[in-house]
């Protein structure tokens, strides 16, 4: 059967600032969270250090520079078929501090500059607001979001930019991957309530208090931007954007498909039942109740919730993995969830490769909101080797042009199952450093970067295989590449 998708679908990848940008103290920019984040590996967690050592290697410092190289790189998306691109705005390029009185000049007039090059390609972007980032200043302030003080300070930032670009940028998305910020590790990026630790970033704890505090005010905050949005510039599309950990449960015992219920609404509905319905869900009220979590609700945090509801939904799509309550061996690596899933294979970190639940899950969540949908995250994380062929240097990844094929076909089958799907953006379209691991080895993109763990490189780029497979998909709208 053949793959169609509609007319004017966006094609692309998509990027974080803190991982790609590099330039971590130039032209005014203060230190966000993860400057303050070691590299790492599958075995060995990232450390976090209050104050930037000099005798440690910080790899967000660098990323792959594209403050120097943006207009080389998007010539390159575009030469692949980009339509869309998706990347962020570094909050602490703009408000070096988080609470500074006056934005800093020369971080917006970068990003007009990139804004500028994107638009002469003929691609879109598509701007998250807050990618796993924030000024650092503002943790050891306010603990990140646990304090209520954020809310004014988002705000504020997204009301510059949002005037700033009013005519280079239509698609906005306001927190990267919400939902993370209910879990612990997630919490290290996207709450950040990390004030005066230092160690290991798998040994930072939080509560369900905290962490559920912490996610009102980001949905206050979410809300009152994108209710801002609406009503002073009515030509933007905002939308929410949540990692989808998809579950299954591990055996057709009833007492495993209530648990997976009850997992799948702590993971993946419950923070965007808030930001595309407007409300909290029904089942808000037990989980608080049996997890000791009591909410500082202030007047007027539930109508802003409420006039703060998303136009389209966005998601992130790796892996998936089961739940039960029978013995169940659990995954591992960084940023899994759950139990190993039989009929699954792995990649080299961990993660359950499982192309069939993207097109699930996207029937699953269009079926809940029945509005328009990207997939604005998915990728395949895998070592590459470059070799010199005929004096030219060349990576050969069969491996990750079968995963994407994989997807696309999945989509497709999806967008014929009736989902209004708008749009796909792979994670990591030139390798860039890892978030949970700082690791340059993992690489995800068609565009290969030379540089390394040790921190050591020429930043050269080269095109993969891949490259060239992707290309061909975009370019033909999925009618070709995929055989």
């Amino acid at each position: 059967m053949a793959v169609t998708f509609p007319e004017g679908f966006f094609w692309g990848g998509a990027t974080a600032a803190n991982q790609f940008e590099g330039a971590w103290d130039v032209d005014g920019r203060g230190p966000s969270v993860d400057d303050h984040f070691t590299g790492g590996s599958y075995e060995r967690p990232r450390e976090i250090t209050i104050d930037i050592r000099p005798d440690l290697l910080y790899p967000n410092h660098d990323g792959i520079d594209f403050y120097h190289r943006y207009a080389e790189d998007i010539t390159l998306f575009a030469g692949m078929g980009f339509t869309m691109f998706r990347m962020s705005i570094s909050w602490s390029r703009i408000f070096p501090n988080g609470d500074d009185a006056e934005p800093n000049e020369a971080g917006l007039a970068f990003y007009d500059r990139v804004f500028d090059e994107c638009r002469k390609h003929g691609i879109e972007p598509l701007v998250t607001l807050s990618h796993y980032e924030m000024p650092y200043a503002l943790v050891e302030k306010y603990n990140g979001w646990e304090g209520r003080e954020l809310i004014d300070l988002f705000v504020k930032y997204c009301a510059t930019v949002f005037e700033r670009y009013k005519d280079k940028v239509t698609y906005w998305l306001t927190f990267n991957e919400i939902n993370c910020g209910a879990t612990d590790m997630g919490n290290l990026f996207e709450t950040s309530m990390i004030r005066g630790f230092e160690g290991p970033a798998s040994e930072a704890k939080t509560t369900a208090q905290q962490r559920f505090q912490a996610l009102h005010h980001q949905f206050v905050a979410s809300g009152r931007v994108v209710r801002l949005a609406h009503e002073k510039y009515p030509q933007f599309k905002m939308g929410n954007m949540d990692c989808f950990i998809l579950s299954y449960p591990a055996t057709c015992d009833p007492k495993d498909i209530l648990l997976n219920q009850a997992n799948m609404r702590e993971m993946n509905w419950y923070c965007s039942d808030v930001q595309v319905r407007g409300a909290y869900p029904s089942y808000a009220r037990r989980y608080w109740r049996e997890h000791g979590v009591e909410l500082a609700i202030s007047d007027g945090d539930l109508d802003d919730i409420a006039a703060g509801k998303v136009d389209f939904y966005t998601f992130s799509y790796y892996m998936s993995n089961i739940v039960g309550t029978h013995d169940v061996e659990q995954t591992s690596g960084n940023m899994t969830f759950g139990g190993v899933n039989p009929y699954l294979e792995s990649t080299e970190w961990g993660w359950q490769i499982d192309p069939d639940g993207l097109r699930y899950a996207l029937n699953e969540i269009y079926d809940r909101y029945q509005i328009p949908l990207m997939v604005v995250e998915n990728g395949m994380g895998a070592r590459d080797e470059v070799v010199v062929e005929d004096g030219e240097k060349r990576v050969h990844d069969d491996y990750r042009i079968e995963y994407l094929k994989k997807r696309v076909r999945a989509m497709g089958e999806a967008v014929d199952d009736g989902v209004d799907l708008i749009g796909y953006t792979w994670w990591g379209p030139i390798d860039l450093v890892s978030a949970g691991t700082g690791e340059m080895r993992k690489r995800y993109g068609f565009i290969y970067v030379d540089k390394h763990d040790d921190g050591t490189g020429t930043y050269e780029r080269i095109r993969k295989d891949s490259f060239f497979a992707y290309q061909k998909i975009m370019k033909s709208n999925g009618a070709e590449g995929l055989e």
